[in-house]
């Protein structure tokens, strides 16, 4: 079928509550508004206010009332509107979520999810355009979700709600938009493994969320110019499938590493280490990075468009990955 991945995000959380009864969604404007980017459309009308909890303006109030939810047996989806409004929960996710099961010596597992849209691209200013996944997967206790296909935007969630531990799912807003086939009984799909989306053997690209399809284009030009490469989708942050980045840069011996976030302590840098630490020897070139530049994100487009990541930026890593000059 033909879907978006908004749609496909609406066809999960639909799935979820038709199948648990434990499942319920809240959040800001998700019930008579239908969500600040639509995912929630029309669900209200389909399971009523006890399932569709629209909740004042109050971050650090309804994500701890969902880990209250999840310690009582039930099974919430928290909706954060964007990345930086959950800043203002930090204390309930990492103080609490992320730390209960340790503090209570096993006792008490918190199986909340929490999504949120994450990233820029899309002229909203500094304050709305954050990508701080890579901050959340620093911490112990929190699985990290980053949805980039549309079968991962549809079957990610419901394997989200059978962890017993704490969830973050990380939506692109660029992605809501994007459009394409769907199988009509696509499901549920496996949280653990990065995914390798296209093979080479000249450089590994290792991506994640919104920044997979400039990789993806950025890999069918540089196959134009002699660059085979291989195109990985970490899918998840944390735990990180270390292995599946490991085969990779042993086959082509270089890698280049693509992130939004900036390029001081970001996921890519973690990556990086990793791939220093474990393949090192399996190295011809040092390890590249295509990052956010060092500055709030402009809300100027074309200043904007400068400061993220792009085909442009990461041809050129790669090419001087291969000694192609760049």
């Amino acid at each position: 079928m033909k879907t978006t991945y908004r749609e496909a995000m609406r066809a999960a959380l639909r799935d979820a509550m038709t199948r648990d009864e434990r499942v319920f969604l809240m959040g800001e404007d998700v019930g008579r508004y239908g969500g600040s980017f639509a995912v929630s459309l029309g669900l209200l009308e389909e399971f009523g206010p006890d399932r569709i909890r629209d909740t004042p303006l109050s971050e650090s109030g309804f994500v701890g009332a969902g880990i209250g939810a999840a310690l009582g047996g039930m099974r919430p989806v928290v909706e954060i509107m964007t990345v930086n409004f959950s800043l203002l929960a930090l204390d309930q996710i990492i103080n609490n979520a992320a730390t209960l099961l340790h503090m209570s010596g096993g006792q008490f597992n918190v199986p909340i999810v929490i999504r949120m849209t994450t990233g820029a691209g899309r002229q909203l200013g500094a304050q709305h355009s954050h990508s701080l996944e890579g901050w959340y997967a620093h911490i112990p206790g929190l699985r990290i979700l980053a949805p980039a296909t549309l079968a991962d935007a549809r079957g990610m969630l419901w394997t989200a709600l059978q962890d017993p531990d704490p969830v973050l799912i990380f939506e692109h807003g660029s992605l809501y938009n994007v459009a394409g086939e769907l199988d009509d009984d696509a499901g549920a799909v496996g949280i653990d493994k990065a995914a390798v989306l296209r093979e080479g053997d000249a450089i590994t690209l290792i991506t994640y969320g919104g920044t997979l399809p400039l990789v993806l284009e950025a890999a069918q030009q540089l196959d134009g110019e002699g660059i085979d490469a291989d195109v990985i989708d970490l899918r998840t942050l944390r735990p990180l499938d270390a292995h599946t980045i490991m085969d990779s840069v042993a086959r082509t011996h270089r890698a280049v590493v693509v992130d939004e976030g900036w390029r001081s302590g970001s996921i890519s840098a973690e990556i990086a280490a990793r791939i220093c630490e474990q393949a090192f020897f399996d190295l011809d070139a040092p390890v590249e990075r295509v990052c956010s530049l060092e500055v709030p994100v402009p809300y100027a487009k074309h200043l904007e468009q400068a400061a993220l990541p792009s085909v442009e930026r990461v041809m050129a890593a790669a090419r001087r990955a291969v000694g192609a000059g760049g």
